[in-house]
């Protein structure tokens, strides 16, 4: 593989895990669910993998969008002359952007989501810092409850690494992040349901690093712009 394709994989990977691994609801409620409901390891391990890939779908859903618009881009003659450099600054513009975005999110008290266990059940909310959800505004979790959720929180920072290779009209570069991305979902969220199920999650304190995602997937995407403008890659 060249140069592009490593900072492609590399980015789409960094961000997959970063964005799993710093977001406790990507791991906590299989994990307090299948305490409370006395699951087995396989059970646990086969909802978190379908909810992995319905989140990973949801997040190549918009990523394919960029993927359209960078092909149809490309049935413009005169775009065929300056899509190189486009396509990077592009990439460059947009990590910035989304990097200043995830500084005004981790500044502001974005609400961000709550797994409560009371008895055997497991209730979800979300609320600010300062505001107090009343129960009757929980709701009850269940397999499907926890599927929709997923399929409802989609990874934004995808979309301009797959608009790049929409531009370059690389099926290979396109494939290599589609299953980058995917692989490294599932089975981090994999890997923590389990730590934590076996009783390991004391070692991930992570709920501070989750209001930094926006920042990190920014600066990411901002990296690998920089390397396609102006280090060659």
């Amino acid at each position: 593989m060249d140069s592009t394709v490593w900072a492609l994989l590399l980015s789409a990977v960094s961000i997959s895990f970063i964005h799993t691994a710093s977001g406790p609801d990507h791991y906590l409620p299989f994990i307090v669910i299948s305490k409370s409901k006395k699951w087995s390891g396989m059970k646990t391990a086969i909802l978190t993998v379908v909810c992995g890939f319905g989140h990973v779908l949801s997040s190549l859903i918009l990523g394919f969008i960029g993927v359209f618009l960078g092909w149809q881009l490309n049935k413009i003659s005169w775009f065929q002359d300056i899509r190189g450099n486009f396509s990077g600054w592009a990439l460059l513009i947009f990590g910035g952007v989304y990097l200043v975005y995830g500084l005004i999110q981790a500044i502001r008290n974005k609400p961000h989501k709550h797994f409560d266990v009371m008895g055997d059940d497991v209730y979800v909310y979300e609320h600010n810092h300062s505001e107090v959800v009343m129960p009757q505004k929980r709701i009850k979790v269940t397999p499907l409850v926890l599927f929709m959720i997923f399929v409802m929180g989609p990874s934004e920072p995808l979309i301009p690494l797959l608009f790049y290779s929409g531009v370059k009209h690389s099926m290979s570069e396109i494939a290599v992040l589609v299953i980058s991305f995917t692989a490294t979902t599932v089975l981090t969220m994999l890997g923590m349901v389990l730590l934590g199920r076996y009783g390991y999650s004391t070692l991930f304190n992570t709920e501070k690093l989750e209001r930094y995602m926006g920042v990190v997937s920014g600066a990411v995407v901002t990296v690998c712009g920089v390397g396609m403008v102006f280090l060659g890659w």
